[in-house]
């Protein structure tokens, strides 16, 4: 098949967006529309619908139907995505991934090989690592000893994902769906590191872990604690705390402030699915695929080496 065409910064980048849930109201299409390189024109989803474009009950509807698409991001559960996105990349498409990119380490490097052999752009979507303040934690990390680091990622799940059955189910990550963004910065702040012990405690109703203890080591020996709940109410706590020999550095808010001995030094408003599309667009254009598996591969080692605990039935 002929190589598919670039869009140049001067012609939009025509996308249909695959499974309209909440992610895609509350970001995906905030941001489209905002961004001149991109032009809205088609949905897939068994249930939602966007107005205003056509609307069909599958992605192989809309590639059939719309052959001049140039991309198209896929927004279903992680467990439905392998086979949607490999359909759109054997069309030609290009294919934004939202994180998790998949359901395994092994489907997505499938993903990676089949971008590579159709010359298409694949991009693995870490949205929290485009928060604020992590590159500046990123740099100050850079520039310091570190003696130790340790995540806190606590939030209430029946806030963020009412009623959501998937996400309870085997392969819906549970606690990691959330857990997996803060695994998203520690893998682009940190130095390269693995796990050394796992603890996952499931509900005895659900297939998905409600809460996670898992310890990393790096390779010098630096030591990395991961706390995960899904049930605490009241503030949320999404935060990165490292040690350092030029003070104690909190990258809180999800990555949005970072404090270094309680002294703020960088604080902006949340931008983080704008910069997503920006750097899709960016790849498109430049012939690239963006697709870092640390932060699922780390989520593996975490069932694989995991003891499992019972807890007590989750309702929402």
């Amino acid at each position: 098949m002929p190589a598919p065409s670039r869009p140049t910064a001067s012609n939009p980048i025509s996308i249909g967006i695959v499974g309209v849930g909440k992610i895609v109201r509350d970001q995906h299409l905030p941001a489209l529309a905002k961004d001149g390189s991109f032009r809205l024109a088609a949905a897939a989803s068994r249930h939602g619908k966007v107005d205003g474009i056509p609307n069909f009950p599958s992605i192989e509807a809309m590639l059939e139907a719309v052959p001049t698409l140039d991309a198209v991001s896929l927004c279903m559960p992680p467990q439905f995505r392998y086979d949607a996105a490999r359909a759109a990349l054997l069309a030609g498409k290009h294919v934004f991934l939202e994180k998790p990119p998949g359901a395994t380490v092994t489907e997505v490097e499938q993903l990676k090989a089949l971008a590579a052999d159709r010359g298409v752009s694949l991009f693995a979507s870490w949205h929290s690592r485009y928060a604020p303040a992590v590159e500046a934690a990123k740099a100050f990390l850079a520039s310091t000893r570190i003696r130790s680091a340790s995540i806190i990622w606590k939030e209430d799940v029946r806030r963020w994902h009412p009623n959501q059955d998937w996400i309870w189910q085997a392969g819906g990550f549970g606690v990691f769906d959330p857990g997996i963004n803060a695994l998203s910065i520690a893998t682009h702040i940190l130095p390269p590191m693995f796990i050394t012990a796992s603890r996952l405690e499931f509900p005895e109703n659900r297939d998905a872990p409600v809460a996670a203890r898992v310890t990393f080591r790096t390779c010098d020996g630096i030591a990395v604690d991961l706390e995960l709940d899904w049930l605490q109410t009241g503030p949320q706590t999404w935060d990165i705390v490292a040690e350092t020999d030029r003070g104690r550095m909190v990258l809180s808010h999800g990555g949005a402030k970072l404090a270094i001995d309680g002294q703020i030094e960088h604080e902006e408003p949340e931008a983080e699915y704008p910069m997503l599309y920006r750097r899709f667009a960016e790849i498109i254009r430049a012939g690239l695929s963006d697709v870092d598996l640390a932060p699922l591969q780390h989520v593996a080692d975490a069932f694989m080496l995991g003891k499992r605990i019972v807890a007590a039935p989750f309702h929402d």
